[in-house]
């Protein structure tokens, strides 16, 4: 067995005993959602990163800079742009100090649009946690050269992932996320200059590659090239601008302070990693081109694991591959246990006439993690394309929550109806194009775009325009409902 594996798993054992360790600290849904709103700086920087970077980077962005180039980053400067946003709302978000983004909808918009965006929620998060099953899978696969069936691998990463966020959910996470997010960090830029060297620089890649792939847009990918690498900018944005687990984070920050300041070095790290996977992933192709079929799913997804086994010294390649392994982890861990804090909150909690005791939620999360882990699992066996699965469930969210959420935090002119029917509307959209495309012929629907036009463009436009023309034509809200999310300034 490869010696790869047996540190990997080595580690992965570290973190068990360190995360039931860390369990003994839960013991109220605070502690188990929030963690406690303890965070520093330091350690929130670093589960930022973790809460991005997953395998939507180590596997779907490889997957999509292997037939696209440097056109992947495309996919990448989305939630770029997103964060640069986010700062000027992290703070106002800590101060809001809830638990999901189902706590905003609702002070805005009223119950029903909790419950709507909480559906919306769980089906996108769901589908998010499943490719970071497949992926699992697919690495353990590579770095055991086959040995380990890719199944297996699901099935190891299903396990690790659904252990350690039932442990001790947000307090686990976060603390499974720092070391996780420096070795993300150290082994991507020690790596990256051993790859580009041995795949014979750039002379010897734009001999080997078609110019497309050193082109801003790839003319080669999709029916409409701009519009497809557009669609993938806007569905990063809109998801990065309203995934709860990054809210979660923010309400897990000791102060708006360390949020804001958390956020800055956010945008470094996600910056700089994003733009070094691209980077190996595309001098690695150059040297494997001819040992990939890219017309089979994921098969493209392979390269930097490639790479991390034969372009660089060993002790890069272990901390490239574990970098890959706790992306998976970390990413999992995140977006199972944010829908699954949308259920005990949004829903659960709602419909319940009685509180129960803390125990009992923490205890009642624990299960409901295992259940939609479960159900996760059985999504990921389904799986083809870890590309097309990140897609559409980034496009889901992004129009169906996204617009609504930062109007409410954003525009005071936002009202009830029209947050409601751009949540609503966005999402049947996205639902009845995606079923479109699975009925029309394939040459109606190149690259699983009706049309060749991605799914996000209409979608996003009947979303934004039902929120905007619905909320100025019924009445504006009142000044009290407004208090929460902007306070009036006090006088001097």
């Amino acid at each position: 067995m490869s010696i790869y594996l047996w540190i990997i798993l080595a580690y992965l054992l570290i973190l068990t005993g360190f995360n039931f360790y860390r369990a003994r600290r839960v013991k109220s849904q605070e502690d188990f959602m929030v963690a406690g709103r303890s965070l520093k700086t330091g350690v929130m920087v670093f589960t930022l990163i973790c809460t991005w970077i997953g395998s939507g980077t180590f596997i779907a962005g490889a997957e999509f800079a292997s037939k696209a180039g440097f056109s992947a980053l495309w996919l990448a400067a989305g939630a770029w742009v997103g964060i640069v946003v986010i700062y000027f709302l992290a703070g106002k978000i800590r101060s809001f100090g809830q638990y999901t983004i189902g706590d905003i909808l609702e002070v805005r918009y009223g119950p029903t649009a909790r419950l709507v965006g909480a559906v919306a929620l769980i089906t996108s998060f769901t589908a998010i946690v499943s490719y970071q099953f497949v992926a699992g899978g697919f690495i353990l696969n590579v770095a055991t050269d086959g040995a380990i069936p890719s199944s297996v691998g699901t099935i190891i990463a299903a396990v690790f992932v659904i252990l350690f966020t039932a442990l001790g959910g947000m307090i686990a996470i976060v603390y499974t996320d720092l070391p996780n997010g420096i070795i993300i960090v150290l082994a991507c830029l020690l790596a990256v200059p051993f790859v580009y060297l041995a795949a014979g620089g750039l002379t010897q890649a734009t001999q080997v590659l078609d110019p497309g792939y050193f082109a801003a847009v790839n003319e080669q990918f999709g029916v409409h090239p701009t519009l497809k690498v557009g669609g993938y900018f806007l569905a990063t944005m809109l998801l990065l601008m309203g995934v709860q687990s990054m809210y979660q984070k923010f309400y897990s920050a000791r102060t708006p302070k360390d949020a804001r300041k958390a956020v800055i070095l956010w945008t470094v790290g996600t910056v700089l990693v994003e733009t070094v996977v691209v980077i190996i992933a595309v001098f690695a192709y150059s040297k494997f081109k001819d040992q990939l079929d890219l017309s089979i799913p994921k098969e493209g997804g392979k390269v930097v694991l490639m790479a991390a086994k034969s372009l660089v010294p060993p002790y890069v390649g272990v901390l490239l591959l574990g970098a890959a392994c706790a992306v998976v982890i970390s990413t999992g861990m995140n977006y199972l246990l944010s829908p699954t804090t949308t259920i005990m909150r949004d829903i659960y909690q709602r419909f319940k006439k009685t509180e129960p005791t803390q125990s009992t939620m923490v205890a009642l999360q624990k299960v409901f993690v295992v259940v939609l882990g479960l159900v996760a699992f059985f999504l990921a066996m389904r799986l083809t394309s870890v590309l097309g699965m990140a897609y559409f469930a980034y496009t889901i969210y992004g129009v169906a929550i996204t617009p609504a959420l930062l109007a409410a935090l954003a525009w005071k002119r936002a009202t009830k109806a029209g947050g409601l029917t751009s949540i609503i509307s966005g999402t049947a959209v996205c639902i009845v194009l995606k079923i479109l495309v699975e009925v029309l012929p394939p040459e109606l629907a190149p690259d699983g775009d009706p049309w060749g036009i991605p799914i996000i463009y209409p979608a996003l436009i009947v979303s934004l325009g039902s929120l905007i023309i619905v909320s100025l034509l019924t009445k504006r809200p009142k000044p009290e409902e407004l208090e929460k999310f902007f306070p009036k300034k006090q006088q001097i």
